[in-house]
């Protein structure tokens, strides 16, 4: 089996509301429709789905991984209205990590890797 490439629907409960969200945070959206779009942001991407399921949203865990991490944490510091939470980067044993719910509870785990 060749495999080209992986992406994960992420449920939403506000479309508009997440569709901003991704936007605001760096990601171009690239295809729309009343069901699904697409958002891309370098060589990654992934569907946004206009349907919510509690229990899928809540136990959602997406990991991104960045370069600098810093920076990530400076723009979620800056985005407001959007139902979001996360915490500050956080030192581990491989790198750093950012804990960030989006607007319908979905867990990323923004990850900056040490590379030495």
């Amino acid at each position: 089996m060749k495999v080209d490439g992986i992406r994960v629907f992420i449920p939403c409960k506000n479309y508009e509301l997440s569709k901003a969200f991704y936007q605001a945070l760096g990601f171009n959206l690239t295809f729309e429709s009343t069901e699904i779009c697409e958002f891309v942001r370098n060589e990654c991407s992934f569907l946004l789905h206009n349907h919510y399921h509690e229990g899928l949203a809540k136990n959602l865990n997406i990991q991104l991984s960045v370069l600098n991490i810093d920076e990530v944490y400076q723009k979620l510091q800056s985005l407001c209205g959007f139902n979001i939470r996360f915490k500050p980067p956080k030192v581990k044993a491989w790198g750093s990590v950012i804990y960030l719910w989006g607007p319908s509870g979905e867990l990323w785990h923004i990850t900056q890797f040490d590379t030495e």
